[in-house]
């Protein structure tokens, strides 16, 4: 009884090692053909790679582009908005100014532009009556002319002397 039970033992010892040996051959083929097909798989992953990487980057792109579009009508809105509010600080700027000079008693540019207006006017009715022979007024207005010509430089030649003081 004794040598069938060693039959049966070394039976089944053996069919494991059987299976043991086709497990391993197994293991190994499956290694060739990794090793065969393992280029053409990472060729294969490499092609999939790239065409991610070209969707990516288009979507990139496109919110890229329309971040770019959205900041630029913010720059625009904001220049807009700017250019409002200077233009009322300038208005405030100029009231003021002309506030301060009008209690000064300084002419306004409108004072002074219509005194230029008159003085033209003047002018030209002096150059008529020139022309029409009446030299009366003529040589009253040279005189007062001279007369104020002829002052200037006596005004423009005082001088001021100042007295020292010494302490002590």
């Amino acid at each position: 009884m004794a040598t069938q039970d060693d039959d049966h033992g070394n039976k089944g010892s053996d069919r494991i090692k059987d299976s043991a040996q086709q497990i391993w051959l197994a293991g190994l083929g499956a290694f060739a053909k990794m090793q065969q097909e393992g280029s053409k798989a990472f060729e294969a992953l490499v092609k999939d790679g790239a065409g991610m990487q070209k969707k990516t980057q288009a979507a990139a792109e496109e919110t890229l582009t329309q971040a770019q579009t959205r900041m630029a009508g913010f720059a625009s809105e904001f220049g807009t908005k700017a250019a409002g509010q200077w233009g009322k600080l300038e208005n405030i700027f100029e009231e003021r100014v002309a506030r301060a000079l009008e209690k000064l008693g300084l002419p306004s540019a409108a004072d002074h532009a219509a005194l230029q207006a008159r003085v033209a006017a003047l002018e030209a009715e002096l150059q008529r009556m020139q022309g029409k022979g009446t030299a009366a007024p003529a040589r009253t207005a040279s005189r007062k002319t001279a007369g104020r010509s002829a002052a200037s430089p006596a005004s423009a030649t005082k001088k001021t002397v100042r007295r020292s003081t010494k302490a002590g």
